[in-house]
Order: C-alpha cells, then sequence, then structure tokens
C-alpha cells in the first residue's frame, strides 16, 4: 500500500484539504516531538487509549501508515511549520496561488463569494456616486 506523498489541496487536482481538530492537531505535535500517547494523554487529562483512537484517526484522515509517518506527512504539508492555513474564503485562494497551487473547491466557491460580494459593492459605489 502506497500512502499519499502531500497531504491537503494537490498542485496538480486541488483535493480537499484535512480538517484536523484542535486536539488531533496537538496529539500530531507533540508526537512529532516525540511524546508517547501516555505522556501525551497525561499532560491532557485524557485516558491513553482516548490518544490513541486520535492517532488512529489522525493516519486515516492523514493517509499515514502510523503516527511517525503522519508526521512526516503533516510536515510536508505545512500542518506542523506553525503558520495558519485558511480555506474556503478569498485568503485561502490568494495563498494557494502563492505556493503555486491549483486552488481547492472550497477556496475556489470562496473566492467566486468574494469576486460576487467586491461586484456587487462596486456597483453600489457607482450608483451612489450617480
Amino acid at each position: 500500500m502506497t500512502a499519499p506523498a502531500r497531504v491537503g489541496p494537490s498542485p496538480v487536482g486541488g483535493g480537499p484539504a484535512v480538517s484536523l481538530t484542535e486536539n488531533e492537531l496537538t496529539v500530531l505535535q507533540r508526537a512529532a516531538q516525540g511524546e508517547t500517547y501516555a505522556a501525551i494523554a497525561k499532560d491532557l487529562g485524557y485516558a491513553e487509549k482516548s490518544v490513541t483512537k486520535m492517532a488512529l484517526r489522525l493516519n486515516r484522515k492523514l493517509g499515514a501508515l502510523n503516527i511517525t509517518h503522519a508526521v512526516l506527512l503533516a510536515c510536508r504539508a505545512g500542518l506542523l511549520d506553525g503558520k495558519p492555513r485558511r480555506h474556503g474564503d478569498h485568503a485561502g485562494f490568494a495563498a494557494h496561488q502563492y505556493r503555486g497551487e491549483e486552488p481547492c473547491e472550497a477556496c475556489w466557491v470562496g473566492e467566486r463569494a468574494y469576486r460576487r460580494d467586491r461586484k456587487a459593492a462596486r456597483k453600489a459605489a457607482q450608483e451612489h456616486a450617480a
């Protein structure tokens, strides 16, 4: 079985972005720092089994074989670089373009809404000026 090399929108196809919960991202970040599930669970006040289940969800969402592979894929996708990622609006669309990627569908929808709103605002300003 071959896992995808990238996570989130692909430069060619603009597939869906990976959506992680705040807890899943915390587990991923702590695993990237080398912490065990037991240590993560203790610090977060969860049972170790809960953290293990979160890690399994992470693996599934990222298409990873294990948590180490999930960390690698997340690093490649920029999920662990500390920079916030936006999707579904004009800023997300612009970020895709800046990175040289084809925007994902959610960002295209957001960009169309942004352009529609801007066009309506320009039209209203012209009518008000006239």
